[in-house]
């Protein structure tokens, strides 16, 4: 059996027929160009810089990410200040939270902005509010709120995003847990149960896992080595970031002990993974150096002390939230980490595989560790003196350092239009 179609009339060459399709078809061309091609050139060019909270001003930075890390703009990041406020002021248990957040973890200061990231499109900042017990996204090209997330509790923490962008973690700290976030619409996602306070959050394996720090009580003074168990159940809380399903809890109190370390706190602060995730580094509370812990094999293989600041006291009142360090980096090949000597005032880079130190930076009360753009600098923020410094991974020399706003705290890389130099208003 032979196959039927229709017959294909064929119109002799120049004939009006010919000129007409000939016509429609440039025009369809057209057409189907401008679908394709319009979104492509509609897109604004990005340009990649980085984020710097200044926590007690309500402000973020944004600054170079390489280079002289020279300052491009600012955005207020409490432009709903007056509304925030008289809802709180009109809740006496949000007023007792709020004053307790000033005096407490805020150091006598309203503790506005804890953590950034740029939306995928580079059009908005996704910003932690402590005081405010809350997540927004501000339009960079407005400043205005897009939305807002208000978390469980009565205190918002640390954020993290996914690997793709499109998801945003963000520790409710009063309330022992995590909201996931669509970072485009501030829907959430889903949410999980951690230990007491939770802290940082990192997500590995593409996004597959979400691991969340949990720090315990840090308001109180029950801060002694005996005391340890009055700080409340402090464990890595490890998901499936999908499902928000627990797969895994991790309490480094039996692993501390069975390294011989029971003297250190479980309470685990900043901390980076390895570029194939099987090693994590991580601070605690109270101590000046990091530790090394197998993922594979369950188990704590290293740990690093750092030298103490003599100017520093060892009364562990003293410190600030129970961080002796608080700040931790490791350079994109993994060969170097950087470690804020928060108490200390100085920072350092640390060779992976010897753990053999570099110069001690002087830095007055550096809070945070990152990486710049090009992977070759660590940039700490210096909350005691309102500057970021870049220090060189490969020499441990300071590079440059760049005044910011009040009390500088986290400092993220994002990418934003390349045009911004700040709101329009």
């Amino acid at each position: 059996m032979h196959a039927t179609s229709d017959p294909v009339r064929i119109a002799p060459a120049g004939s009006a027929l010919t000129r007409r399709r000939l016509t429609h078809s440039l025009a369809a061309a057209a057409v189907l160009a401008a679908c394709v091609t319009t979104p492509a050139a509609s897109a604004a060019p990005l340009r990649e810089v980085m984020f710097v909270g200044n926590n007690w001003d309500g402000t973020a930075d944004v600054v170079k990410s390489t280079g002289d890390f020279a300052r491009i703009g600012r955005l207020n990041v409490i432009p709903d200040k007056t509304q925030r406020l008289t809802e709180i002021y009109l809740n006496p248990i949000k007023l007792a939270f709020f004053l307790g957040i000033r005096s407490g973890p805020g150091e006598g200061h309203d503790q506005f902005v804890d953590d950034m990231y740029s939306t995928p499109d580079g059009s908005a900042m996704v910003v932690s509010r402590p005081s405010f017990a809350d997540v927004v996204s501000l339009d960079l090209a407005t400043g205005a709120v897009k939305w807002r997330f208000p978390v469980s509790g009565f205190r918002s923490d640390h954020m993290a995003v996914s690997p793709d962008g499109s998801k945003v973690a963000v520790s409710a700290s009063t309330s022992n847990t995590v909201h996931v976030l669509d970072i485009n619409t501030g829907r959430q996602l889903g949410s999980f149960r951690t230990g007491a306070k939770p802290h940082e959050n990192v997500f590995t394996d593409g996004g597959r896992y979400l691991w969340n720090m949990s720090i315990g009580e840090v308001n109180n003074d029950f801060d002694a080595p005996d005391q340890d168990w009055l700080k409340g159940d402090r464990h890595i809380t490890v998901v499936d970031a999908t499902t928000y399903q627990v797969v895994r809890t991790i309490d480094m109190r039996s692993r501390l002990n069975a390294f011989g370390r029971s003297d250190l706190s479980n309470a685990v602060r900043p901390a980076v993974f390895s570029p194939d995730f099987s090693k994590l580094y991580f601070q605690v509370s109270f101590f000046n150096g990091f530790l090394e812990y197998d993922v594979a094999t369950d188990r704590i293989t290293r740990v690093k002390t750092l030298p103490k600041n003599p100017n520093t006291s060892d009364d562990r009142k003293t410190f600030v939230n129970d961080s002796r360090h608080h700040g931790l980096s490791m350079n994109p090949d993994g060969s170097k980490l950087c470690v804020a000597g928060t108490m200390d005032d100085y920072a350092t880079v640390v060779d992976r595989t010897t753990l053999e130190q570099g110069p001690l930076v002087t830095a007055s009360k550096p809070y945070w560790a990152t990486v710049s753009g090009d992977g070759r600098a660590c940039v700490i923020s210096e909350s005691g003196s309102d500057q970021i410094t870049a220090i060189d991974f490969a020499t441990g020399q300071k590079l440059v350092s760049v005044p910011v706003g009040d009390h500088p705290q986290r400092v993220r890389v994002a990418r934003i239009d390349a045009g911004w130099t700040g709101p329009t208003r």
